[in-house]
């Protein structure tokens, strides 16, 4: 069977060129007679391994010296917790409630001190991303808290919020290495890399280093403390070592296709498709406001839930897989990340046009 254009939102598609590689590589790593899979952590290969992904990486992003990239486990969702155990000094933090994933965020903090809503998009299903240019933040406030591109509701920060001073934190978990970012404005960056960058299981942060003390909230976890992962760069305990193998493998890629700058390209080039054909349909329509729209998830309806499963079913007989939305958005949702070609995307508004002949 052929590959099928998969718009997953995660674990999502990842570039052909980097599953051919890992698949000649999969029974002998160059030459150790080993799949990386089987491999120890501490040997010298691997080493090799998770230092060059990690340079990598801090060459597409410019990461500065005083930065720290760790390779953990446990996914975003265990940032929501770890983030105020590491940060809340003052036990209040404020966040910016602009999807799902933020919510469960601001809602976790609640059980280590203050968390404050200081916006939300919630009144509109998070159509939109609040003005964030004079937020009422806490004087108090160890830090400021965004998810910069929100996967189920399809909105992006365009612009950052005015932190007023405070320390960001942004989940860019469903952004990631999709444009240039300037890792100086934030205070970390973290993100689940089963979107944009490798297989589930692995997630990335990066954080400046005076962030990173012994001082933490009383009870916190050796596990759960940053410090213990900086200080012994990223193999305290076993890491997820053939998802960090991937995802190495996905930075070079990246940087072969000319890095964050053309790639951000690409994937204007890949929305501009989609959004055009959305914006003169008659049938089908997105669900972001225009000036908020993500270039990486873009939910869309035709406003009835019959012809919306109709679609879904014969866009998957057709080759196209998981477009179904998120069961709190309905309708549909093409997650169209680096590695979906811009042939995936014309191939879906070819199918939209024939189906909405079909169902005028």
């Amino acid at each position: 069977m052929s590959r099928v254009y998969n718009f997953s939102a995660g674990p999502a598609v990842l570039p052909e060129e980097v599953l051919r590689e890992a698949a000649e590589e999969m029974m002998d790593y160059k030459g150790s007679g080993m799949s990386v899979m089987e491999m120890s952590h501490r040997s010298k290969v691997y080493d090799t391994i998770i230092k060059e992904a990690e340079a990598d990486l801090r060459d597409l992003m410019q990461i500065p010296d005083n930065y720290k990239v760790l390779f953990l486990q446990g996914g975003a969702s265990q940032q929501f917790a770890m983030i105020p155990m590491n940060l809340m000094k003052n036990k209040k933090a404020a966040y910016i409630v602009t999807g799902q994933w933020a919510k469960k965020a601001w809602k976790e903090a609640q059980i280590y001190g203050e968390a404050v809503s200081v916006a939300s998009s919630e009144d509109q299903t998070f159509s939109y991303i609040p003005d964030c240019s004079d937020l009422d933040i806490p004087d108090d406030a160890d830090y400021v808290y965004i998810c910069e591109n929100n996967t189920i509701y399809g909105t992006k920060f365009k612009e950052l919020p005015n932190t007023k001073g405070h320390t960001l934190v942004a989940d860019v978990s469903s952004c990631f290495l999709s444009e240039p970012v300037d890792v100086t404005k934030y205070g970390v960056i973290y993100g689940g890399v089963q979107k944009n960058i490798g297989p589930a299981g692995v997630v990335i942060v990066i954080i400046r280093e005076d962030l990173i003390t012994e001082d933490t909230l009383p009870g916190t976890p050796t596990m759960l403390k940053y410090k213990t992962h900086a200080d012994a760069a990223s193999l305290y305990n076993t890491p997820p070592a053939y998802g960090i193998y991937i995802c190495g493998k996905v930075f070079k890629w990246l940087k072969r296709m000319g890095g964050l700058s053309a790639i951000k390209e690409c994937n204007e080039e890949k929305a501009k498709i989609l959004y055009d054909f959305l914006d003169e349909s008659s049938l089908f329509r997105g669900t972001v406001v225009k000036e908020d729209r993500s270039l990486m998830n873009v939910p869309f309806v035709t406003g009835s839930d019959e012809l919306d499963a109709k679609f879904v079913a014969e866009a998957k007989a057709a080759g196209l897989e998981n477009l179904k939305g998120h069961r709190s958005v309905g309708g549909m949702r093409a997650s169209i990340y680096n590695a979906m070609p811009k042939e995936g995307v014309e191939k879906l508004v070819a199918f939209m046009r024939e189906f909405e002949e079909k169902n005028r």
